[in-house]
Order: structure tokens, then sequence, then C-alpha cells
């Protein structure tokens, strides 16, 4: 019954959206019916070919790397390697610097308080039953890809974003998409705001009425091949890992059908993660009618499972392992759906990574490599308590974010103290601590003899109103406070080096050795669908590359 019911709901939903554009004719011939932009977070460059050994022959990652294009040298051109820059910085084809996404969270100066990306207090929970839905792109400060196609089709064009993530979801797609739908664990619902509108869509009710998490659930978590046929991994259940599914569970096979009805987060760790947001997507385009005429539209969608997966257990490990392959699997059955549903000449999909991962430091140290941790709340506690020993006058250091620290500029200036022999306090006593590589006085970056890759990445990173005053760069393979699992964030190629692939529409197959930019993928989109590049775009087109091959 409920599935009758979720026909009824969506199928004549999808196609009212379909009669409605079909008759305003073909508006372009030199774009394809639909794009997708894929960000798979926290997928290093290295895992299309460390497990390549165990993806199908003609699945996702293979079809990709065979009959589509990839730029193997694609680098992140800044820091903090985070999931809300990442996201922005793909699709408005600029560094934090400009579009304003500096972190997931930023102290703001104005605001004079913490800010989280994707954060609107104007706004409503809309399917939910949590604060979780009070989010929009304002935040932002230009235009995304998606946007310069809303505008270059007079707005017939839909955008629809989707990820568990919200900034995965509302970030790519952009300040006038039709919709942006993420998850709340809470009610294990996909809920909106109402930025973009009053009540879910029928079909988006008739999803979450089936609570299709609990029927994947029942299926547990076991891996899919023999375990000694997986010859990229660690041994199962080691005690640098974490334990996102309960402290009992610390190893294969995963019992998951204690959360059926009860918890509804415990599937953001687990490859069932991918399938709910692959099925999520497909139904969005079914519903909305995406790609069903000759009127371009996007589809942006994020997979945040990957990175909960990714933290807790590290690239080493068997989970992370046994989640590419199968995501790889369904990967390739989403672009056999896309075949069928608009056909293989008539979509172009992009796959990229929002920032990759530093492998476990207690498990490269078990094989002599340098790591380690740097204990970032005792820098701080240490700090102020330094500075209130030599200027009396207590916290000096208003914030720590993303790797940067603030300063009180209101009491210092108050006080009428020296910021610069304060920030050349900081700078002595920070360096001292193991894992420490340097510290840097931001305001002066671009004067210091530090190698201009790093220079740049952290200039491009830094923006006025939303960032510190000094910049903390560790030695490589070390992370910031993580007693297990491990983290991103740095400058690092482990951090910054990810896939680019392309497919489909227009496309040739083949790859490049050039070096490209995260900055180059909407430069490229729009170069491709001749339409005018985002507001605040930095980065280039990179068919030329494509075509010379």
């Amino acid at each position: 019954m409920k599935y009758f019911l979720f026909f009824l709901l969506t199928i004549p939903y999808g196609l009212l959206a379909q009669q409605k554009r079909t008759g305003e004719g073909n508006l372009r011939t030199d774009q394809p019916k639909l794009v997708i932009g894929i960000v798979v977070d926290q997928m290093r460059w290295d895992f299309l070919y460390r497990y390549q050994y165990k993806y199908a022959k003609d699945g996702g990652f293979n079809r990709l790397l065979k009959k589509g294009f990839s730029f193997d040298q694609t680098f992140i051109p800044y820091t903090p390697s985070v999931t809300g820059c990442g996201h922005a910085t793909v699709f408005t084809g600029t560094v934090p610097g400009v579009h304003g996404i500096t972190g997931n969270v930023w102290w703001d100066k104005h605001k004079n308080r913490q800010v989280y990306c994707s954060e609107d207090k104007q706004v409503k929970t809309v399917g939910g039953i949590t604060a979780a839905g009070e989010m929009s792109p304002r935040n932002m400060l230009t235009t995304s890809v998606c946007d310069e196609l809303k505008l270059a089709t007079n707005f017939k064009s839909k955008v629809i974003g989707i990820a568990m993530k919200d900034r995965g979801s509302i970030l790519p797609a952009g300040h006038s998409a039709d919709a942006a739908y993420w998850y709340e664990s809470k009610s294990g619902n996909w809920i909106t705001s109402s930025y973009y509108m009053d009540s879910l869509p029928n079909w988006v009710q008739a999803f979450n009425s089936q609570k299709y998490q609990d029927k994947l659930y029942e299926q547990g978590w076991s891996l899919r091949d023999p375990a000694d046929t997986y010859q990229q991994s660690t041994k199962d259940q080691n005690s640098y890992e974490s334990t996102p599914l309960g402290k009992d569970q610390k190893g294969f096979p995963y019992n998951l059908s204690q959360f059926v009805g009860k918890n509804y987060e415990a599937i953001l760790s687990t490859p069932q993660g991918n399938t709910f947001t692959f099925s999520f997507a497909k139904t969005a385009i079914d519903a909305e009618g995406l790609g069903a005429d000759n009127i371009a539209d996007f589809l942006t969608i994020s997979f945040s499972s990957p990175d909960y997966t990714g933290h807790s257990f590290g690239p080493n490990s068997l989970e992370t392992e046994d989640n590419y392959i199968r995501f790889d699997n369904e990967l390739g059955q989403f672009m056999d759906y896309l075949d069928e549903k608009v056909g293989k000449n008539n979509y172009m999909l992009f796959l990229t990574a929002d920032h990759g991962v530093a492998h476990v430091p207690a498990f490269l140290k078990e094989h002599k490599i340098p790591a380690g941790v740097v204990d970032d709340k005792k820098i701080m506690d240490s700090l102020n308590m330094f500075l209130n020993n030599k200027y009396a006058q207590g916290a000096l250091v208003l914030h720590a974010k993303n790797y940067q620290l603030g300063l009180d500029h209101k009491k210092i200036d108050s006080l009428d103290l020296s910021k610069e022999d304060i920030i050349e306090d900081i700078i002595s006593f920070v360096e001292t601590f193991d894992g420490v590589d340097r510290v840097i006085d931001l305001h002066e970056i671009m004067e210091l003899p530090l190698h201009r890759k790093i220079r740049e990445m952290i200039a491009n990173g830094w923006h006025p109103s939303r960032s510190g005053d000094l910049q903390i760069v560790f030695r490589s393979g070390w992370i910031d406070g993580m007693k297990t699992g491990t983290t991103h964030g740095l400058w690092n190629p482990y951090d910054t080096h990810i896939p680019l692939l392309w497919y489909g529409w227009k496309i040739p197959s083949g790859s490049a050795s050039e070096e490209a930019d995260m900055t180059d993928i909407a430069a490229t989109v729009a170069d491709l669908l001749h339409i005018q590049m985002p507001s605040g775009c930095t980065g280039k087109s990179l068919l030329p590359y494509m075509r010379k091959k």
C-alpha cells in the first residue's frame, strides 16, 4: 500500500513538471539535458587506483576512467581543506578568500561570534522536527555555476542539491536553486528550509514515509567479499579506530538491525548512507522531471557517508575499502539508470571530492613514518595562561578556528598593548609544541620565506572578516586532537590531491597529467554549457586539455 501511495504521489508531480516546460520549446541545442555534479566527501585521489583491483570492470570508477576523462593531478589550492570550503569552491570556481566560506565554522569579526557556514536564523525548518533546517546559502558571497545556468536560461532550468550534510547540499546548488535537501538524523527525514519552499513536495513526503533506512539497517554491514581478499587494508579491529556504531561493535560484521526505528543517525557511518542518497537522487530525477526536455537542468549530489566512515576508521581500514567498492558498484548502477532515463549522450557528469584525508597517526607510527597528534586544546589553554602571566589582562586570543588564532583586537586596543609584541610572543610560544612546524603572521604572509605553493594556499583561504591573525602549520603526518580515527584540513597532498573525472555529453575519453585546480571545475562546466562563469570565478577552463588529447 505504501509503495502504491508513493507511486500516486510522485508520478503526477513529475509529469506536471515535464508538461510545464516541454511546451516552451527547445531553448538551447548546445547543452546537455542534465548536468550531474558529484562530490564524494573525503575521497583521496589515490582511492581510484588503490582499490581498483576490486572495482567492477564496467562499474562506476572504471567506466569513468576508461570512457570518460580524468585529470590525475587535481589539487585544492587553499587551506583549510574542509567540507564547507570544498563544496563552495567546486561550484563557485574560486577560493574561500573570495566566496567567503572560510571553514565549516569561522569567527565573524562583524558579528563578533562563531558562524556556521550555511546557518540562517531568518528561515525555518521544513519537513523536520529540529533546527537542522535553519540553513541557506546566504553566507556564500558569490554565485555558483548552478546560479549561472539559471541566469542563462532565464530561470527555466531546474537546479536541485542533495546531500546528507546540509552544507554539501546547499552550497553547490547556489542562491537561486529550486531546492536543496539534506538529512535530519533526529527524524530520519530529508528536509529543507523555508528559503526554498513552505512545505515539502509530495514526493519527498512519500519517500520519507517509507523509512527506507530501516530496510537498509536490516541488511547489516558485512564485508562484501571474503576478508582474506582485501589486500589494501590492515586487519580488522584496531585500538586507534573509533566506534561510531556503538562501543560494543568494534569490527565486522556490524549489526545494524538494532537501530531500526530508533537511531537514524547511525546510517551516516555506513555504506547504506550512500545507498540511501542514490535512492533519493533517482527519486528526485523521476519526480521533478530532471533532464526530461531540452532545457538543461543541474543536479548536485554529495555523498557524505565516506567522510563519516573515513574519520572513524582511517584510509587504511577494511571499512573504508569496503565502503568504496560498494560505492563503485552503486555508482555504476546509477549511471545505468541515467543512460536509460535521460539517454547516454544527453547528460554530462563530473565526479570530484571536497578534500582527502590523513592516515591515522598511530597507524603511521607502527610503520616508522613521522606522525602524531597536536593537542590543540592544550595549546590554547597554555597560550592564554602564558599571555595572562605576561600581560595580566586575561585571554588575549579570542578564537581558534581553522588552524588559525584570532586576537581580541578590541581588548588589545583599549589597553594600548602592542599587537606586534603579542604576535611575536604567540609565535615563539606555540612553535615549541610537538607537531607544530611554524606559526605565521597572516598579515605578513606574502613576505615570508615560505614555499610559494604553501604561501599561496594559506593566502587563498584568508578573508579579512572571516579569518584569524595567525596560521598554525603542522608537521606532515600530524593532525589535531584526535585520540582515535583521523581528520583532514591541511595543505598536504594527502588532504588536497583529489579525483576529477568527466563523463558523458561531449566528453572525450582520455586523461591529462597537467596540473588542475579545484577552481577549474566550475569554469569548465560553464565553458561546456556556453554560459558565464560564476561571479567570483578565478579558475580556468580545462576543455583545451581535453580537446588536444
